[in-house]
Formats: C-alpha cells, sequence, structure tokens
C-alpha cells in the first residue's frame, strides 16, 4: 500500500489547527530574531533555531553541516562537518563529517540544490552516518536539506529529520526551513566580514602601534599611553614648519626630550641643537651668554666669543625655564626673534642668525604677564604653539615601561643586576609622583644602588618612596626647625619629599633667613628645600 501524499494532513492525528501551526511559526521567528537583536554570536542563535525548531514545530535532530576551514590535500575532496546540532549526542555531532558530494548532506552541499528523502530506509544515498537507524522512531521518518548559500555559492547545509505522517503539511516546513537557511547564510555572512574588519583593524592598529613605538623610539620617548600620543601627533604636526613651541606641563616631565623630539623630526636635525637652562645663568651673565660679547667687553673679554643663538644658526634653541628671563633680557629676545639679529655685548653690528626657538616653562606664564613678572608681547610671541605635556599622573599606563626602561639604564651603569617584581610595579602604578618621571628615574636609581636583594618586592620598594606630599595653608605651615647642634647631627631623610610651591610661608622663608645670617643656602638646606626652590619661593613671596 502506498503512503499518502506528503502534502496531505493525516486523518488520524488532529493535534493542531492551522492557525495554531502559524502561531508556531511566527514563535520561533520572534525568538530567533529576538536572539539576533541581542547577540550576533553565532553559536548562541543556531543552537537555539534548532532547539525551537524541534519544540515548536517538530523537525527533530536539526543539524547545521559547514565546510571545513581547512584546506583539503592535494587531490582529496573538500569535505564539511556538523558545526551546529540539536538533538544530537557528542558522539553523533563528530561523526557527521560528510566529502563533497558523498551522500545526501554532501550532494546538496555539490549541487546547492535541496533535497527531501520521503523515507530514510528506502533512499540508497541516505547514509545514517550521525544518527543510526535504531535511534529513530519506527514510523517512517523523512529527511530535509537545503543548501545555506552566501553570495550565491553553498557554505552550509540545513537539515533535520521529521516525521512523514504528520497533520501538517510539507510544504509548510520547506517554506519555514528556506527562510531559516537564508537567515542563517546571512548571519554567517555578517560574522565573516565583522571577522575580517576585525583583522583588518587589528593589522592596522598593529602598524600604527609600532610606527608609534618607532617614533617614540626615535625620540627617545617610552610610553604608548593616549595622553602621550596626543603631545607626540602635535609635535609631529608642528615639526615642519618654521614657527615656536612652547612646551608646557609640570617640572620633570621630560620637556628637554620633547624640545629635541622638535628638533629631530624637523628639516634642522643635521643642525646644532642647543639647551639653555635659564635658571642656572645668573643675571648679570645673560646678555653675554645668550648674544655673546666682543674683545674688551669686560674685565677678563680677552677674546671675542659667539653666544648660544649663534651657535644655534640654522638650528634649534631650547630655553627651558623661560619664565625665568629678566625684565631687561625679555626685550632684547623679542627684538632677535622678530627680526632674526642681535647684537654682542660690547659689540656695534647687528648680526642675522636663523634659528627655531624652543621654550618650555612650569610657570602660568599668563599669571606672571598680569602680575608685571613677563612681558605680554613676548608672551604671544613664545605662544605660537604650545604644547602641554601630560604628567605622569596622567600617563599610568606608562609607569610600568619607563620604571623598566631606568632599571636596565640604572643596571648598566652601575654594574648591578636588580629588578622588579610584578607587585612592585603594580605599587609604583599607585604612587601620585608628583616630580614626575625625573622623581621615577631617581627613585629607581636610588633603589638600583641600595637595593639589598637582586629582585625588589612591593615591601622593599615602599623603602625608597617619598611619603605623599601634603599642601598645608601658609597660616598653617610648620615652623622651620633650625639646627641648633652641629652639622650632621640631624639624620636627613632618605628620600626628599617634593614639596609644593606653597608648602612654607613667607614669615618661614624670612626666619630661616635671619637664623642663617642671610644664607640662602643654609637657610634652603635647613627647610629641606634645594636653592633653587628657595629662591624661587622668595620670588614668588616678592623677596627677591
Amino acid at each position: 500500500m502506498s503512503p499518502p501524499p506528503l502534502s496531505s494532513p493525516s486523518s488520524t492525528a488532529r493535534s493542531h489547527s492551522p492557525t495554531d501551526w502559524h502561531a508556531q511559526e511566527l514563535l520561533l521567528m520572534r525568538e530567533v530574531m529576538r536572539l539576533i537583536g541581542r547577540s550576533l554570536a553565532p553559536g548562541l542563535v543556531l543552537r537555539e533555531m534548532l532547539h525551537l525548531m524541534s519544540e515548536l514545530l517538530g523537525l527533530n535532530r536539526g543539524r547545521i553541516v559547514l565546510v571545513d576551514d581547512a584546506p583539503a590535500a592535494a587531490g582529496e575532496p573538500r569535505t564539511a562537518s556538523i558545526q551546529h546540532a540539536y538533538g544530537l549526542t557528542q558522539a553523533e555531532a563528530q561523526r557527521g563529517r560528510y566529502a563533497w558530494g558523498e551522500g545526501i548532506t554532501g550532494r546538496v552541499l555539490a549541487t546547492g540544490q535541496p533535497a527531501i528523502v520521503q523515507d530514510i530506509d528506502a533512499e540508497p544515498l541516505f547514509l545514517a552516518r550521525a544518527v543510526e537507524r535504531s535511534q529513530l522512531p519506527p514510523e517512517t521518518v523523512a529527511f530535509i536539506a537545503l543548501p545555506i548559500e552566501v553570495n550565491n555559492a553553498p557554505i552550509g547545509v540545513l537539515a533535520c529529520h521529521r516525521i512523514r505522517s504528520r497533520q501538517r503539511h510539507l510544504n509548510d516546513d520547506l517554506a519555514v526551513l528556506r527562510v531559516l537557511a537564508t537567515l542563517v547564510g546571512q548571519l554567517l555572512q555578517l560574522e565573516a566580514l565583522v571577522a575580517e574588519q576585525t583583522r583588518q583593524l587589528q593589522a592596522r592598529n598593529a602598524v600604527l602601534a609600532n610606527a608609534l613605538n618607532t617614533k617614540s623610539a626615535r625620540y627617545g620617548l617610552i610610553g604608548s599611553s593616549p595622553p602621550l600620543l596626543q603631545a607626540l601627533s602635535e609635535l609631529e604636526r608642528v615639526s615642519q614648519t618654521q614657527a615656536t613651541v612652547l612646551l608646557l606641563g609640570q617640572s620633570g616631565t621630560g620637556k628637554e626630550l620633547f624640545a629635541r623630539a622638535v628638533h629631530l623630526a624637523s628639516g634642522r636635525r643635521d643642525r646644532p641643537f642647543i639647551k639653555v637652562n635659564c635658571s642656572a645663568i645668573p643675571d648679570a651673565l645673560f646678555e653675554s651668554e645668550l648674544f655673546g660679547y666682543e674683545k674688551g667687553a669686560f674685565t677678563g673679554a680677552s677674546t671675542a666669543r659667539a653666544g648660544w643663538f649663534e651657535q644655534a644658526d640654522s638650528g634649534t634653541i631650547f630655553l627651558d625655564e623661560i619664565g625665568e628671563l629678566p625684565l631687561a633680557m625679555q626685550s632684547k629676545l623679542l627684538r632677535t626673534l622678530q627680526e632674526g639679529t642681535l647684537v654682542r655685548l660690547g659689540g656695534q653690528r647687528e648680526v642675522k642668525v636663523n634659528v627655531r626657538l624652543v621654550a618650555a616653562t612650569n610657570r602660568d606664564l599668563a599669571q606672571e604677564v598680569e602680575v608685571g613678572h613677563f612681558r605680554q608681547d613676548l608672551y604671544y610671541r613664545l605662544n605660537v604653539i604650545p604644547i602641554r605635556l601630560p604628567s605622569l599622573a596622567e600617563r599610568r599606563e606608562d609607569i610600568r615601561a619607563l620604571a623598566l626602561h631606568f632599571v636596565s639604564r640604572a643596571n648598566q651603569a652601575h654594574q648591578r643586576n636588580v629588578n622588579l617584581s610584578p607587585d612592585a610595579l603594580a605599587r609604583l602604578e599607585e604612587h601620585p609622583w608628583p616630580g614626575n618621571i625625573r622623581e621615577l628615574g631617581n627613585v629607581i636609581e636610588r633603589l638600583v644602588l641600595l637595593a639589598n636583594d637582586t629582585l625588589v618586592t612591593r615591601a622593599e620598594l615602599d623603602r625608597f618612596l617619598p611619603a605623599a606630599a601634603v599642601v598645608l595653608p601658609p597660616a598653617a605651615a610648620p615652623a622651620p626647625q633650625i639646627a641648633s647642634g652641629p652639622p650632621g647631627a640631624a639624620a636627613a631623610p632618605l628620600v626628599r619629599d617634593y614639596a609644593p610651591a606653597q608648602s612654607h610661608s613667607v614669615q618661614v622663608l624670612q626666619t630661616a633667613l635671619a637664623a642663617h645670617h642671610g644664607s640662602q643656602s643654609r637657610a634652603a638646606q635647613s627647610l629641606g628645600l634645594t636653592l633653587r626652590q628657595f629662591s624661587y619661593r622668595l620670588r614668588k613671596a616678592g623677596l627677591k
């Protein structure tokens, strides 16, 4: 007796009405689209789709067979295997591997045409490789396989088992499976596109990171934090111009390295690079140092001497701490910058110079202009291209690389073999570093010289780190501790803190000066300051 037509429902079972099946189809589609909206990960979406096919529509043991990524050996056919399944054991899924054109699944892959097996027991091409016949229901079982296509080429198969005698049209199942196969193809295509774009972006990022690291290494700048790369990017954009660059930022942030980077990135890289620390030149020697002098200009000037500007001709001059420049020298510097000429001390003729100026300061020059300590016209002449250098606290991701660099340099310089443990490196990243990179370098060098063990742990490192500076209001500043005993009676701390500019009141400074009979060096030492720090506080207080 021939079986009833596949397109006609059985008259013996009516568990669902047509309206019920339609609702089940809508529920399946809605749930699948909801999953896609939540996640584009195909593993989760496809397995749940196969689950819903079984639970809602009776399309059991669904599987998605995809072409294997590994290329076939020479002369061997291409293969595909079950990648996603529901209702199959792990062993059954692993057995589901098919060569191109092998069995029903392989034929669908090779031809790109759907296949419907009305009775798997009567079809010689059906392999029953994944699921043995004994594991299936005794009734007549059908098998449906549809191609999954991307760009009109088959890349896989969506297949399932189906009890043939059911109260549901086969055509309805085929319609749903066609939609799902199309959806699977689009999802896999989207995944491939995202993976390719991700790979390209990763490759591009690797190239850019390598380029940035190469530039940083070329300039001697260590780190890859966004603030550092931003400053480096601004430097690169202005390096080929002749505009004056003003480097702003806290003390110890590496202004000299950035100034040299401006020079190396410019067309003047093969010409002189002259660096001048304005805070280290006595006021009486500023003019002769910057602009030179003629023979006989002053007592002891037995020969003429070219100043720093002449020595930097056709190159770059870096004026560090330009905020320390005396007012009398500021007007002469402005004239040199505007006209490109200078007159030596004691000379009569003008000397033409072609110099690129890079200046640096940790002062607020705008505020200095307001109080009359800096010329407004020179400020506007310098503030053409301001570049702010980030503090070390703003680029904490660079602390580890900087610390390892300083450790390596100190080990080579002092013939030591000191290393930092991971917890010590983490402790360095936690420290506030008010003295920035200079403070970090000093701590590392001190550590390399004084560490008891070759591997420095977090506990050992704490001995070398200065305590965090506490900013006190001027009224609450502690009175100076003036030593009355012999020098060296009081033990100096192992580490000198980086004290803020407001750490000592005017009264404290005056008391220290008076106690040491006007000696700034001894007064500074009694307060735990360097001579430069003490002099700076005197100027800020209007006492100098």
